[in-house]
C-alpha cells in the first residue's frame, strides 16, 4: 500500500482525487474510491502500539485487545470512504478530546508502570492531531461538493459485563440534531433491526448502552452543521470478548449486511436530502464505487487461469456409451454397464493448493468477496467429484455439489407423471444434418459467430461447449424437439456463453455456483415460453427425477431402467437414456435441477426481471449482487438475450395450469 505524508493526502483530498494509501507513521489507512458524502470510520479498529510504549505498558495485548474494536474495519470495507484507525486507543484514543486521550488509567486498571515522557507523549498527540486534520480537511471536502455528508462512526462493546439486556447495535444519537435529521436516523435503525447473522436474534436500539458522546461526535457537532453523524455501537457477538477468538461465519454475514445495510441507507439519504424530486428510487449502487477494483481484477484473472479447462461434462460423458448400450439391450436383465472416462488431465492436489492461495481476502467490496468464496469453494468439491469418478465417493461428492431431489421435487414429479397425454405425439423426421442446419440460421439470426458440429459421443441430443453446439448425430428430431433445443441451447447456453466473454470478470465463463440449476431452469423456460414445451418434454424432466431418486436410493441401474420402460411405457432408448445420465460416473445428481430449476425460473420471470442472470453463467441467488454491480457499472448489460422472452407465443393452457401447480 502507498504510504504518504500528511501534506500529500490533504492535496489528494483538495483535489478530490480517489487514492488508497496509509500515512507514512502507519496509523492511519484511508481509501477513497470514489467521492462520495458517506464516510466510514473505526477509529478503534486497530492494536498497534510503538514499541517504546509496549515495554511500558502495564496491560498484556490481550488485555488491550479486549477494549479495542477488532473487525470494524472490515465491517465498513465495502463503502467508497474508509478511515481505519491502525493504532491502539491505549496509545491515544482517537474518540476522546486531545487532553484526555492518552489513558493513565482505563476501565478500573492502570496503563502505564512507567511515566511517559513528554516526547512520547508529544509524539501519540501528534497523530491524534493529525487525524482530526484529515477528517476535518475530508468533511470539508465533501459537504462543499455535495451540501451534505453522513458519518458512519463504527465501533464495538464489550456486553458481558452489562447485566441489563443490550442490543445487537446500538445508536447513539445525544449529540445529533434529532429535528433536522429525524427520518435518517429512524431509518437506519429500522434497517439496522433487519440485519440477519447465523444463529442470533438481532436487536437494534437508540442511547440504550452509549449516547454517542464521544469526541469524533462532538468534533462533529462542532464544526460541522450539514454533517449527520452516526456512532454505531456492535455488540461483540462475532466473537469471544474474554478469549479473543473470532467467529468468522458471524463476520462474514455482517460484512455482507452492513454493506446493504449502510448503502440502503445511504441510497435513503441522498433521495431524502435531493432538492428536486427523483422519478425513481435512488439505487444502493449508487453510494458504490462504478469502477472494479484491481484487486477482484487480479484475483479473477489468477482463476480463470488454472480453472478454464474444468469442464465437468466432458470427463464425465462415457466414452464407451454405444458399446455398453449395445450390451447393456442385448441382455438387459443380467448385464451391469459398466462405463470408462477420459482420464484427467490436471493435478487435483496442485489445483486445490492454487485455489486456496487466491487472496480473496484482499476483496474489500463484502458482496464480491463472498461470491468468490463460494465460487472457490464449488471448484474445490468439483475437482473432489472429477477425482473421484468411476469410484463409490463419486455419488457423496455428487451430492455435494449439486444436492438430491427433496419430498417436493419427488411430490412435483410424480404429480406431472399422473397426467396423460392429449395431444398425439408428432414423429421425429428430421435427421441430426437438418438439425445442424436449423442451429447455424439460429445462430445468424442472433448474430454471434459459434460452431456446430456432429459427434456420435453425446448422451443429450445436443449440448454447448464454450462457442461449440455438439448434435447427437444418432438423434432424429420433431419440429417442436428441434425448436425446443435451438431456444434451450442456442438461446441460453450459446447466449450466455457468449455474453460471459464480453464481461471483465472471467469467472462469469467459469460458472458461479448454482449455475446448473440457473442455466437450465432458464433454458426450460425458454422452451416454454417460445411455445415448444409439449406433455412428453415436461414428464421427461420428472423422470429424470424418478431417476436420480432411485439411484440415490441405491437401486441398481437395471431397476430403474426397467421402471422407467414398464412403470412409465418408455422404449428401450429413452429408459436406457435417462438411466445412464442418473448412473454415470458412478451417480451424477445433476438431473434432478431441470425440473427444480424450471420451477424457480418461472417464478422469478413472473416476480421481476431476468436480464441480469443472462451476462454469464450466473446463478440465481447472485441476482441481487449482479443487478448491483450493472447498475454500479462494474458489469455489463447483456449484449444478446433469449429471443424466446420477448415472443408473443400463445403458451398451452394444460402446461401452464401444471406448471403453477408444482410448488
Amino acid at each position: 500500500m502507498r504510504q504518504l505524508a500528511e501534506h500529500e493526502v490533504l492535496a489528494l483530498i483538495q483535489q478530490n482525487i480517489p487514492f488508497e494509501a496509509q500515512l507514512a507513521d502507519g496509523s492511519l489507512t484511508i481509501r477513497i474510491s470514489e467521492y462520495q458524502p458517506f464516510v466510514a470510520t473505526a477509529i478503534h479498529h486497530g492494536s498497534r502500539m510503538r514499541p517504546e510504549l509496549v515495554a511500558k505498558c502495564h496491560l498484556s495485548a490481550q488485555e488491550r485487545y479486549f477494549e479495542e474494536d477488532p473487525y470494524t474495519g472490515e465491517f465498513v470495507a465495502s463503502m467508497p470512504i474508509v478511515l481505519q484507525g491502525e493504532d491502539s486507543r491505549y496509545e491515544y484514543d482517537l474518540n476522546r478530546d486531545p487532553k484526555s486521550c492518552i489513558y493513565s488509567q482505563a476501565w478500573g486498571k492502570d496503563v502505564w508502570h512507567a511515566p511517559l515522557t513528554d516526547a512520547e507523549r508529544f509524539a501519540s498527540l501528534a497523530k491524534h492531531s493529525c487525524y482530526y486534520r484529515i477528517f476535518h480537511a475530508l468533511i470539508t471536502a465533501l459537504e462543499h461538493k455535495f451540501g451534505y455528508c453522513v458519518v458512519y462512526d463504527v465501533h464495538s462493546y464489550n456486553y458481558e459485563r452489562i447485566t441489563t439486556p443490550c442490543p445487537t447495535f446500538n445508536l447513539g444519537t445525544a449529540q445529533v440534531d434529532r429535528k433536522e435529521w429525524q427520518s435518517e436516523i429512524k431509518d437506519l435503525l429500522t434497517r439496522l433491526g433487519q440485519v440477519n447473522l447465523p444463529n442470533l436474534a438481532v436487536t437494534a436500539g437508540e442511547n440504550l448502552v452509549f449516547q454517542g458522546m464521544g469526541y469524533q461526535a462532538t468534533f462533529v457537532r462542532d464544526h460541522f452543521s450539514r454533517t449527520l453523524i452516526l456512532p454505531i455501537e456492535i455488540k461483540k457477538v462475532y466473537m469471544n470478548e474474554n478469549g479473543g477468538e473470532s467467529y468468522p461465519l458471524v463476520i462474514e454475514q455482517l460484512k455482507t449486511e452492513l454493506k446493504s445495510t449502510l448503502t440502503g441507507h445511504a441510497a435513503y439519504v441522498i433521495e431524502s436530502r435531493m432538492k428536486q424530486p427523483s422519478t425513481r428510487r435512488r439505487q444502493k449502487a449508487h453510494v458504490l464505487d462504478s469502477k472494479l477494483p484491481k484487486e477482484v481484477v487480479q484475483l479473477d484473472r489468477q482463476l480463470y487461469r488454472f480453472a478454464r479447462g474444468l469442464n465437468t461434462l466432458s470427463y464425465i460423458n462415457p466414452i464407451n456409451l454405444k458399446q455398453e448400450k449395445r450390451r447393456f439391450l442385448h441382455n438387459r436383465d443380467a448385464y451391469q454397464p459398466k462405463f470408462t472416462y477420459r482420464q484427467l488431465d490436471l493435478d487435483p492436489y496442485k489445483f486445490r493448493e492454487q485455489l486456496y492461495r487466491l487472496p480473496v481476502e484482499d476483496i474489500r467490496d463484502a458482496g464480491i468477496q463472498a461470491m468468490y468464496r463460494k465460487v472457490i469453494d464449488q471448484l474445490a468439491v468439483r475437482i473432489d467429484l472429477l477425482t473421484s469418478l468411476g469410484h463409490e465417493e463419486f455419488l457423496y461428492n455428487s451430492l455435494r455439489y449439486y444436492g438430491r431431489p427433496d419430498e417436493s421435487d419427488i411430490a412435483n414429479a410424480r404429480f406431472i407423471l399422473h397426467a396423460r397425454e392429449y395431444a398425439e405425439r408428432e414423429t421425429a423426421t428430421i435427421s441430426a444434418e437438418e438439425a445442424i442446419d436449423a442451429f447455424n440460421l439460429a445462430a445468424e439470426d442472433y448474430g454471434f459467430s459459434c460452431k456446430i458440429q456432429g459427434t456420435t459421443k453425446l448422451i443429450a441430443r445436443a449440448m454447448v461447449s464454450g462457442r461449440t453446439v455438439k448434435v447427437n448425430l444418432n438423434s432424429r428430431f420433431t419440429p417442436a424437439d428441434l425448436y425446443a433445443l435451438i431456444h434451450h441451447e442456442m438461446g441460453v447456453h450459446m447466449v450466455t456463453s457468449v455474453n460471459a466473454e464480453a464481461q471483465p470478470l472471467k469467472v462469469l465463463q467459469l460458472g458461479l455456483p448454482g449455475n446448473t440449476h440457473t442455466q437450465e431452469g432458464l433454458a426450460i423456460l425458454c422452451e416454454h415460453l417460445s411455445g415448444n414445451f409439449p406433455l412428453h418434454r415436461l414428464k421427461t424432466l420428472a423422470l429424470r427425477v424418478v431417476a436420480v431418486d432411485m439411484m440415490v436410493n441405491k437401486r441398481s441401474f437395471n431397476e430403474t431402467f426397467s421402471t422407467l420402460k414398464f412403470d412409465y411405457g418408455l422404449s428401450d432408448d429413452t429408459a436406457f437414456t435417462i438411466t445412464t445420465r442418473a448412473y454415470r460416473g458412478g451417480g451424477f445428481t445433476k438431473d434432478f435441477l431441470y425440473l427444480r430449476g424450471l420451477k424457480d425460473a418461472l417464478r422469478l420471470h413472473r416476480e421481476t426481471d431476468l436480464t441480469s442472470l443472462f451476462i454469464g453463467k450466473t446463478g440465481f441467488e447472485f441476482k441481487p449482487l449482479l443487478d448491483e454491480l450493472i447498475e454500479r457499472e462494474i458489469l455489463l448489460p447483456p449484449q444478446y438475450m433469449p429471443k424466446a422472452l420477448s415472443m408473443n407465443t400463445e403458451t398451452d393452457p394444460i402446461i401452464n395450469f401444471m406448471l403453477n401447480c408444482i410448488d
